[in-house]
């Protein structure tokens, strides 16, 4: 995927390493908030159930299943359904260095239709970090992690304090 000029960071920007240990999304569930995410929750009934499966330093990981509730048109995976999956993975990986972050800017390319009962393998990487703003990539592949790439995404994410999450609203 090509980005697009606001989803490029400078050329000079940093690209720090990806450690599971440094924040999780799982760490906010204190406030009982995300079990209920559509994205990742698990008590979201039609949501992805987006899982969490790893990462090698340089990227993270992970994969859901596209079932009857995610269709767009019959028998194949919504485009904004993709769009969620990717910004999840995206997530994951500005939260894996460490920063508590929000999307700014998501684009996203669709690549081949995705057929319902599919798993989707999700991975995504950090280009570049700048100040508060947050340069990421990405791509789900149909089947397995070597299988055909469906959709790629490029995002800026931006951070954000703490009280983001867990202030009064």
């Amino acid at each position: 995927m090509t980005a697009s000029p606001a989803t490029t960071p400078p050329p000079d920007a940093p690209v720090p390493e990806q450690r599971l240990e440094m924040l999780q999304p799982e760490d906010l569930l204190e406030t009982g908030g995300y079990r209920g995410c559509f994205g990742c929750g698990e008590e979201h009934e039609s949501g992805l159930r987006f899982q969490r499966t790893g990462t090698d330093g340089k990227a993270v990981y992970g994969r859901f299943t596209v079932t009857d509730l995610h269709q767009g048109s019959p028998g194949l995976a919504h485009g904004g359904l993709l769009a969620t999956a990717m910004d999840e993975i995206l997530g994951t990986a500005a939260w894996n260095l460490g920063r508590m972050a929000v999307t700014g800017r998501l684009e996203t390319d669709y690549r081949l239709p995705v057929p319902v009962g599919s798993v989707v393998h999700l991975k995504a990487w950090c280009t570049g970090v700048d100040g508060r703003k947050i340069y990421l990539q990405g791509e789900g592949r149909i089947g397995s992690p070597d299988g055909p790439v469906a959709v790629q995404a490029a995002a800026l994410f931006l951070e954000v304090p703490r009280e983001h999450f867990f202030g009064e609203r």
